[in-house]
């Protein structure tokens, strides 16, 4: 696996969320979101790398192709659980120089206050257009930053991710308890 793999995973479940809440038909604008071409529009990453992406994601388990519409389909207990319990080790994050961004793990919306911190430093992916001073994280993909401001659920689920990678204990269990509200 590679680390957009979980990028692109996100995203799907993002899109299924998107569905539920929207209903059937949230997409009437005609590009299918699901599409190889609409992935690359919204995460910006490239159609060879998701194609790429969704293959070894079918052969690893994390994901499988729906009957009906023969779309990948996050096996979603799986994915928790992989990023519970295995992606810290496989894709460890380190917080690096002080630079501006976009706010992520404890910083981000979704965990903001959830803990209360002696220090002040927030954790930022670093982006130009971003408006927070922190210490950077390197996102799992480089285009992490531009694909969350696009997307407020991907952004909650990439920012749960961040605090798992990042987290102790106490925190990283408290983002991976939200994370499995989040994906059932």
């Amino acid at each position: 696996m590679k680390s957009q793999d979980i990028v692109v995973l996100l995203k799907l479940v993002s899109l299924q969320d998107h569905e539920q809440a929207a209903g059937k038909n949230a997409h009437p604008d005609g590009e299918d979101p699901y599409s190889v071409r609409g992935l690359e529009a919204s995460l910006g990453i490239s159609k060879t790398e998701i194609g790429a992406s969704i293959k070894r994601s079918l052969a690893s388990g994390i994901a499988i192709k729906d009957r009906n519409t023969k779309r990948p389909n996050p096996n979603r207990r799986n994915l928790r659980d992989f990023i519970t319990y295995g992606l810290k080790f496989v894709f460890p994050a380190k917080p690096g120089a002080m630079q501006r961004g976009a706010p992520t793990a404890f910083a981000a919306p979704v965990l903001k206050g959830s803990l209360h911190s002696a220090g002040s430093l927030i954790h930022v992916w670093p982006y130009a257009r971003g408006h927070e001073m922190g210490q950077s994280i390197e996102p799992l993909f480089k285009t992490v930053p531009e694909a969350a401001e696009k997307d407020e659920r991907l952004y909650a689920y990439l920012a749960l991710v961040d605090a798992i990678r990042l987290g102790n204990q106490r925190e990283a269990n408290l983002a991976a308890n939200l994370l499995k509200e989040r994906l059932g």
